[in-house]
């Protein structure tokens, strides 16, 4: 098997690029080691439980030769404001990727066992460095935000990795075209770039809002602004992404229903309703008390004396965490409604 049949393959299944890397330690393992003994993971235990295999990919596939590389194009245009909503970060304006990515890989994956090759697929969902392994083979070159940057999509790409005992000649790296550019770092509201090429998740808006299980820090609040989902600042800040182009992918297109939802119209959904609401979305992966945390917080920096009543709904929420947003947010409201009080 040729990587045109593959690369042929991968296009074939809704892939926009294909790299390919000789298996190996990963080209960044001793900057990783240091950013976990620095605490920068914030809460993200399992990046310290699954360091060693994140760094040698054979420990998760014994033989492994080589590293497939995949991305997929998300991106789409901004789309106009609507009155009360939230910022979402756009990888999570369609369905989740790791459901529309993963038949993909399988796919991709069966046609290389045919060849005689043993594999795994990952989607952001494994002890794999993905964007280590993505400059390392030329899909992207590390931005000084930490995010890959690529000179056709910008930084609006998923990857995804298929490991694999077959060996095929590796690709070139980009070279890094970022220059004395620094509109990312600028761009940060929480200054969680504290220098090119180093993110501290604890101040990441994006980790904040998705992956941090327990109260927004109160220092960070105001900076989040009406986000209630992820944090695309320093990626919109990128110059790089003026030449990006929307995908064309169906499984890849925003739902309205989540982007054009007023703030307040969240707090109607008990359990059961946010999980009907949400299926198929990677919001899913805040659980209600963290998104509508999020909500109370966004309400909070942007809403109006007619929030206030669901916010009071909101403060007496069978949960404790967004009963405690929504008193910090009833307090901002009416702060500003009332200055003098």
């Amino acid at each position: 098997m040729t990587r045109e049949v593959i690369r042929a393959a991968a296009e074939e299944l809704g892939f926009a690029l294909c790299g390919f890397a000789r298996a190996g330690r990963a080209p960044h393992a001793d900057a990783l080691e240091a950013w976990l003994q620095d605490g920068r993971q914030a809460s993200m235990e399992w990046m310290q439980r699954t360091a060693e295999d994140r760094i040698n990919p054979e420990r998760i596939l014994p033989g492994a030769r080589t590293v497939l590389v995949l991305a997929t194009n998300y991106f789409h245009d901004d789309l106009p404001p609507a009155t009360g909503t939230g910022r979402i970060g756009r990888y999570a304006w369609s369905n989740d990727y790791h459901e529309v990515i993963r038949p993909r890989l399988e796919e991709l994956a069966a046609l290389m066992a045919k060849a005689g090759g043993t594999q795994r697929c990952f989607v952001d969902s494994g002890p794999v460095l993905e964007r280590d392994w993505a400059a390392e083979c030329g899909i992207s070159w590390p931005g000084k935000s930490t995010m890959g940057i690529h000179p056709e999509l910008g930084t609006w790409f998923f990857l995804s990795v298929i490991l694999t005992t077959l060996e095929f000649a590796p690709d070139a790296p980009l070279p890094d075209r970022c220059g004395r550019c620094t509109r990312c770092i600028d761009a940060c509201p929480t200054q969680a770039i504290t220098a090119p090429y180093q993110l501290d998740a604890r101040r990441c808006i994006s980790f904040l809002t998705i992956e941090n299980k327990g109260a927004i820090p109160e220092e960070f609040r105001e900076a989040m602004g009406n986000r209630i989902f992820g944090c695309d600042d320093c990626l919109d800040a990128c110059p790089w992404n003026r030449f990006a182009r929307a995908s064309r992918d169906a499984a890849m297109q925003p739902r309205q229903d989540i982007l054009t939802k007023p703030l307040r119209e969240f707090f109607a959904l008990d359990d059961a309703a946010f999980k009907a609401f949400f299926r198929g979305s990677p919001i899913l992966r805040a659980k209600r008390r963290g998104f509508l945390r999020n909500v109370c917080v966004a309400l909070g920096n942007t809403g109006t004396r007619d929030d206030l009543p669901a916010l009071q709904a909101a403060a007496a929420d069978a949960e404790p965490l967004v009963r405690e947003h929504a008193l910090w947010a009833i307090d901002r409201i009416a702060a500003r409604e009332n200055p003098r009080l």
